[in-house]
């Protein structure tokens, strides 16, 4: 291994991947280091019950991804040169209800409007409509998370400058749960898209949440739940890919403790096991910025960013269950019967104002849990040994039980078994002797497993108000450049945060490479003739 690299990387998540890729296709050297004995964050797939078995140990669906400039244009050429290839399901979704109705959502718009016409002409009219009006202002949203923040138009200014902008604005601001509430007259309507509104772990009655009322039913419908042929951790292998192609490493077992300074700069890491690594150009960081802070002296970074850091929410939280089944998730359905690689479930729909309470008050809660069950053996059988599955069962619980959350140690497993049996009731096969194995992770055990899933939150933090856009993560310090000199910041701590979107990774790899003397846009074009994407700043 070289001694010297032009950048070092502190985290191997999907976004600091993408932004050395980007660096890398530009011809500097990057060295990643990863804490883990596994790279990509929260982006992998792994063995996690039984061998053969690959799970998703996080993040499954890359639909967010499919809008960013790096897949509509395969400006890394991950596609082209390194085949990553996606599965894109007819059967979207599948939402069961407790009268023993269902909705559907497929892929063919049409007949997702059939389905909400059972229960109501007038919702089957208003998803109709909010899809076309969203798809008529998403390249606007588009615009504004795939570029870093000062270097375009915030999407207020966006939005101010289009015909129906003003109707926009106000349509942000308000909550996905009223507009929900006002647009959809059936409680089968609104249960589905409440839940789906939730998809981002942003409570639907949190203000700033209303274009989550539209964008989340959107992304699925256009783009269905869609994932990488071979596992979620087959995107991140892929990008390590490229890195080592273009004379890069990544070392896994390297958890950075500290940031080497001199002179006021950055120009280093050290970490857990004594090991340093210096960089030539710049350091760039992953690490959530909670633990970032404390990896150099308090008199290093500005003031009102150690303001902002000590300020910052970790949000609401997930629980998850990991399955190994003989069986798939089986549902009445069209047809009898169906089997989706997604199941929503949510019960009524106040019960989705619930979920903010529970989180607020510290409450584990398995009344009727609002649940996501995801197969992805439905769509790619590879990933399991011939007939069998891989199920997924995510819910939302708080980190900060009011015993506190090494109380979770006592009750998760628990809150698994509620969870599975209300799962039950819609898919009643998921009988004990067909479950092979096992794994539950509570909030608690997602940090434990990967400490920038700080506080339980796989999305960096809260995505609300005031953590969003130019307040993330601090106010002042949302360009990816760090208080010290020689360090910059991506991941799902920085604009536009969670979610696999390679948003923060790429807007990172636009600020460094124009500090370098040059663009994102003249290296795209100058490695891959692909079409710059500049448009999007304007």
């Amino acid at each position: 291994m070289p001694d010297r690299f032009d950048i070092v990387v502190a985290g191997a998540g999907h976004n600091s991947l993408v932004t050395a890729a980007y660096l890398s296709k530009a011809g500097y050297r990057c060295l990643v280091l990863e804490g883990r004995s596994i790279l990509g964050g929260n982006v992998v797939t792994e063995e996690l019950t039984l061998p053969g078995f690959r799970h998703d140990s996080c993040g499954t669906a890359h639909v967010i991804l499919q809008d960013s400039p790096m897949m509509r244009n395969d400006e890394l050429g991950l596609a082209a040169d390194y085949g990553l290839e996606y599965i894109q399901p007819e059967i979207v979704c599948h939402a069961p209800f407790l009268d023993g109705s269902y909705l559907t959502q497929y892929h063919d718009i049409e007949r997702t409007v059939e389905q909400f016409a059972k229960f109501s002409k007038k919702d089957a009219d208003a998803y109709r409509r909010m899809y076309n009006e969203y798809d008529a202002i998403k390249p606007l949203f588009d615009a504004a998370s795939y570029t870093p923040i000062g270097f375009g138009k915030p999407i207020n200014d966006r939005l101010n400058e289009h015909p129906d902008g003003k109707k926009w604005l106000r349509r942000q601001a308000r909550s996905a749960w009223e507009i929900i509430r006002d647009n959809f007259e059936d409680d089968h309507s609104r249960c589905f898209m409440l839940w789906m509104a939730f998809q981002t772990v942003t409570p639907p009655e949190w203000p700033m949440t209303g274009r989550n009322a539209y964008s989340l039913a959107w992304g699925r419908q256009r783009w269905s739940w869609c994932i990488p042929k071979g596992g979620s951790g087959v995107l991140t292998e892929i990008l390590v890919r490229l890195i080592e192609k273009h004379g890069g490493t990544a070392l896994t077992n390297k958890m950075v403790e500290r940031l080497i300074v001199e002179n006021g700069r950055c120009i280093g890491v050290e970490c857990k096991d004594g090991s340093s690594y210096r960089a030539d150009k710049a350091v760039l960081s992953t690490v959530h910025v909670k633990h970032l802070i404390d990896m150099a002296p308090h008199k290093l970074w500005a003031q009102d960013f150690v303001d902002g850091v000590e300020t910052y929410q970790g949000g609401p939280t997930l629980f998850v269950s990991h399955y190994a089944t003989k069986v798939p998730m089986t549902f009445k359905g069209d047809g009898g019967s169906t089997t989706p690689i997604a199941c929503a479930m949510l019960s009524e729909p106040t019960r989705a104002l619930r979920m903010g309470y529970d989180f607020a008050r510290g409450a584990a809660n398995v009344e009727e849990p609002v649940l996501l069950a995801v197969s992805p053996t439905i769509g790619d059988p590879t990933q399991a040994p011939p007939g069998h599955h891989t199920i997924k069962i995510i819910g939302m619980q708080p980190y900060d039980l009011k015993e506190g959350p090494l109380h979770w140690d006592t009750i998760k497993n628990d809150v698994a078994k509620a969870n599975l049996n209300w799962l039950r009731k819609f898919s009643p096969n998921l009988t004990d002797d067909n479950i092979l194995a096992t794994v539950v992770e509570s909030p608690l055990d997602l940090e434990r497993r990967n400490p920038h899933n700080w506080h339980g939150s796989c999305h960096g933090g809260a995505q609300n108000a005031a953590q969003a856009a130019a307040l993330r993560p601090a106010p002042g310090w949302a360009q990816h450049r760090m208080p010290i000199p020689g360090l910059y910041q991506t991941g799902s701590t920085t604009h536009p945060g969670g979610s696999i979107s390679g948003g923060p990774g790429r807007n990172a790899a636009a600020v460094m490479l124009k500090d370098f003397g040059t663009s994102l846009d003249d290296v795209v074009k100058r490695t891959t003739g692909a079409k710059p994407a500049a448009a999007l700043a304007k």
